[in-house]
């Protein structure tokens, strides 16, 4: 039987409350362990740094002390690229939301979010999707769709890896996609490296972000 996987978490916020409320919520929880604290940006990078196979996942505020939110999402992205990171924020405008994104984030919650959507955030992004919050994902929907390269560059994808790429936005797993267009999961895989390759990008979240910022996808 294997042995189950723990996922070691790394809080930074500058408020202590927070991150005991967090740690709260995690308690009851087998698949997580609050492995590390900090109230700052800096000396959250600094742990990391120090003990880079002691982390999975960054769970970070966006404004904070030396080093903001963001900032410290796109240098573990760079630094450390095997920890994954969602920003937990009480910011849902646009410019934060833009922010994260473009910093690489995997996933982006608001603090008002209850346990289980955090459990399902971090349950997403643990598998290697993405989650963003409901309550954001219009902004963000129209925030690129202002932003949209012209069409012609949709061209060089089919019809096929477009569907696909849809459903990458909507979160699906290759599996889920199978059977959603009656396919086999390697043909998924496939049609997924194929998108990687055209759309010059080399992570899920970097196909979200291509897909968004050219209007594909639907905000249901």
């Amino acid at each position: 039987m294997m042995e189950k996987t723990i996922t070691n978490i790394l809080i930074a916020d500058d408020h202590q409350m927070v991150i005991d409320g967090i740690k709260s919520m995690l308690s009851t929880s087998p698949d997580y362990h609050v492995a590390g604290e900090a109230i700052n940006g800096q000396a959250a990078l600094d742990i990391i740094a120090s003990k880079p196979e002691g982390f999975q996942l960054l769970l970070t505020d966006i404004s904070m002390p030396l080093l903001s939110g963001t900032e410290l999402c796109r240098m573990v992205k760079a630094q450390f690229p095997h920890v994954q990171v969602l920003i937990l924020s009480m910011y849902n405008n646009a410019p934060a939301v833009k922010e994260a994104i473009m910093a690489e984030a995997d996933g982006y919650i608001l603090k008002n979010s209850g346990r289980d959507e955090l459990l399902n955030a971090l349950h997403r992004i643990t598998n290697g999707g993405t989650f963003f919050s409901q309550d954001i994902v219009p902004i963000i929907y129209n925030q690129y769709q202002k932003q949209k390269a012209q069409d012609e560059e949709l061209h060089q994808l089919s019809v096929r890896e477009k569907e696909i790429l849809a459903l990458i936005v909507k979160e699906l797993t290759s599996e889920e996609i199978g059977k959603k267009l009656f396919i086999s999961k390697k043909t998924v895989d496939n049609h997924r490296q194929n998108l990687f390759i055209k759309c010059n990008c080399k992570t899920t979240v970097g196909l979200v972000k291509y897909a968004i910022k050219h209007g594909i996808g639907r905000v249901e």
